[in-house]
């Protein structure tokens, strides 16, 4: 079995398959010695990430919602929906997120979305892109600027951000979770930064504070 494992990794670096193909996890946490992840970095199949003794890495993968905290030395290898672990733990479960896929609305959600729809006349741009299942998003700005997060389907709740003081992480993460910012459950919600925007849907079972980023994530492209 140490051969084979072997010889993947071997073949992954020979082909390049991590630089071919489009990310598909999130690196969630990393503590220790770890070599080839970095918090937040975005990771595709075939990235190989060794962990020394008192390592730790956690991975969420984006199509699968499949959540990986992989401990002690050991070599990992991302696949497209779970990873190849040799010698390190592995602890692994399902969280929820949003696929990428169309997600069902619930009734009470949907109508309070229908009248938000009707009230705009239907406009494409204000239907929610995507479900968030925690309360304190993560927003990937990749700017500066002001942050702006206001609720579409109920007057009075906006939270502005400046990211010049703010702390971003790694130049392009803000976490509202840090400042204890919870939005509304079953809200519909717009994140704009300049230029940007994107509409959002707040599922009703979210939660509150540091939950697993990959169910929180906000990506202004």
């Amino acid at each position: 079995m140490k051969s084979v494992f072997a010889a993947v990794v071997g073949l992954v670096g020979l082909t390049g398959l991590a630089a071919a193909q489009a990310p598909v996890a999130v690196v969630e946490d990393v503590q220790g010695k770890v070599t080839g992840a970095e918090f937040m970095d975005y990771v595709a199949p075939g990235k190989v990430i060794k962990l020394g003794p008192a390592g730790v890495v956690v991975l969420s993968y984006m199509k699968s919602c499949w959540r990986e905290t992989i401990t002690g030395a050991g070599t990992v290898i991302v696949g497209a929906e779970e990873s190849m672990v040799h010698l390190g733990e592995v602890k692994a479960s399902k969280v929820l997120c949003d696929s990428g896929h169309p997600q069902p609305i619930d009734r009470e959600v949907g109508e309070s979305a229908a009248t938000v729809v009707r009230s705009m006349e239907a406009k494409a741009s204000m239907s929610p892109r995507f479900t968030l299942y925690g309360l304190s998003p993560v927003v990937e700005t990749n700017g500066r600027g002001k942050l702006v997060v206001e609720r579409l389907d109920v007057r009075g709740e906006r939270y502005d951000v400046d990211l010049v003081a703010a702390s971003v992480v790694r130049g392009k993460f803000y976490d509202f979770a840090k400042t204890s910012t919870a939005l509304s459950p079953g809200g519909i919600y717009a994140a704009s930064l300049g230029s940007r925007r994107v509409v959002f849907l707040v599922d009703r079972r979210a939660e509150p504070g540091p939950t697993p980023i990959i169910g929180r994530l906000v990506r202004l492209e």
